[in-house]
């Protein structure tokens, strides 16, 4: 197998029509790049002119050791790594591809080295971190919820959700709120909603309005916001959704928000799925993706849309090489 690094516009050519996520298309990494704290690389794999491994990675050198990281931290990416896209369908050439593909990638890196901390979160669709694991990283588990919206008949995805979900998206149509898509003036404005319930709540808010503008007007149509109004065209709540190939991505937004006993964030995400089953210009998206299947507050509302807990992995450099990592980068910055 041959791997290069690639340039923005060789990532874009090799991509495959579908099987990643949205963070992996060129106008996000392109926000991405420009951004981070740190230098993006893009790794090509291929047999002969073929492409068959796909994985960009952040490298940002400290003092002592260097991070290598796949999505990089408070960018709100909830996943990136590896995309692997075998030839055959012959599940031991398959495996084959993915292992050859990692270690050389890691090669490359030199990843396995003192002092380089290693973090990557898979696509859902990678479904063999074995490699990884046998390269000596720690794996986990990690969890988000996919509706299933293949069936594109509304009424039929309405009927799957929970009693409650489909009693509360009811009353909101009776009600006098409506939920619009709306422009980058409005992704602003649930930009700043987020930014300041974080703050309220003395929680750290890493997101900066540039990268947030970089990122959706890259993304163009890839990216709408949601927003709910009253009557009198007060901004109540709103989301901002974006879409891949085959998955539109709850991403930002949606702080719990009431008006006259509605829960207008339920009329929002229905708003979503509803554009997602009616609007030809999503006819190969088939799932909505709401993520906080990792936050046991968020399960049980999440949970009433019933939709799929999908795993994906979490892989790091094993604990003890962390830790001594850890504290050589805490004792040069302290």
């Amino acid at each position: 197998m041959r791997v290069e690094r690639l340039s923005l516009p060789e990532w874009g050519d090799a991509l495959p029509s579908s099987g990643y996520e949205v963070f992996h298309l060129p106008a996000a990494l392109s926000a991405i790049e420009t951004h981070v704290d740190g230098n993006l690389i893009l790794f090509g794999g291929f047999k002969g002119q073929e492409p068959v491994g796909l994985l960009p990675i952040v490298e940002t050198r400290r003092t002592v050791g260097r991070t290598l990281m796949s999505p990089p931290p408070g960018m709100n990416i909830p996943r990136l790594g590896p995309i692997v896209m075998p030839t055959s369908p012959k599940q031991r050439k398959r495996e084959r591809v993915n292992k050859q593909f990692v270690e050389a990638v890691l090669d490359d890196l030199g990843a396995t080295s003192a002092l380089s901390l290693v973090r990557l979160l898979t696509p859902r669709q990678y479904g063999d971190p074995r490699p990884f694991q046998w390269a000596d990283f720690d794996l986990s588990t990690q969890f988000t919820y996919v509706v299933d919206l293949a069936d594109t008949d509304p009424d039929s995805v309405l009927e799957s959700f929970s009693k409650s979900l489909r009693r509360d998206i009811r009353r909101g149509r009776e009600s006098d709120v409506t939920v619009s898509v709306e422009g980058l003036g409005a992704i602003r404005e649930v930009f700043e909603t987020t930014r300041k319930r974080y703050v309220d709540q003395n929680r750290g808010f890493p997101l900066t309005w540039a990268y947030v503008r970089d990122l959706v007007t890259g993304l163009d149509d890839r990216a709408r916001a949601y927003v709910a109004r009253d009557d009198e065209g007060t901004f109540i709540s709103g989301v901002t959704v974006l879409y891949g190939p085959d998955a539109a991505y709850f991403w930002q937004g949606g702080a719990r928000a009431d008006h006259d006993g509605i829960s207008v964030n339920s009329l929002v995400h229905w708003q979503v799925i509803e554009d997602v089953l009616t609007d030809p210009a999503f006819e190969d998206v088939t799932a909505y993706d709401l993520m906080g299947a990792n936050t046991r507050r968020l399960c049980d509302y999440k949970g009433k849309f019933a939709g799929e807990l999908v795993p994906y992995y979490a892989i790091e450099t094993d604990s003890a090489a962390m830790n001594i990592a850890k504290s050589a980068f805490t004792a040069v910055t302290r």
